[in-house]
């Protein structure tokens, strides 16, 4: 995804370490869980202040909000493009090691005279972890 916003940010220690949590896990929080997180470390950090942080992260192009059609958005600071798995048990959203097929973009661009910045694509099914449990 392209970066959107180039104005510079003062720099936060809040906002440093949402991005440092964000890249030291591969679960694909969303805020609430980031806030939960970070409550003991900033006692008087608030959900709005969570939320704001990750959205400069994300105009920055330093993270990914992910959006499946479920209540909360996830957020994931691997921002190479690369695909997801979703499990419609659990709501586990898992990072898939498979190539990124750019060629499609342009595939699309030259039947469409668009211009594609990225495409996804997410695989939905049973994780592992939920299949072994149900056996």
């Amino acid at each position: 995804m392209p970066i959107t916003d180039t104005k510079r940010y003062k720099r936060s220690k809040q906002r440093e370490r949402i991005l440092e949590i964000l890249k030291k896990t591969n679960t694909h929080p969303t805020a609430d869980w980031i806030y939960n997180h970070l409550k003991k470390e900033y006692p008087k950090l608030s959900l709005g202040n969570v939320y704001r942080n990750l959205n400069i992260l994300v105009n920055q192009g330093l993270v990914h909000e992910l959006s499946f059609g479920s209540t909360f958005d996830h957020y994931d600071a691997h921002t190479e493009e690369h695909y997801h798995f979703i499990c419609q048990s659990c709501g586990a959203i898992l990072d898939l090691e498979m190539p990124y097929i750019g060629a499609d973009d342009r595939k699309v661009e030259k039947m469409t005279g668009a211009k594609v910045h990225f495409h996804r694509t997410e695989f939905y099914g049973i994780c592992k972890k939920c299949l072994d449990k149900n056996q």
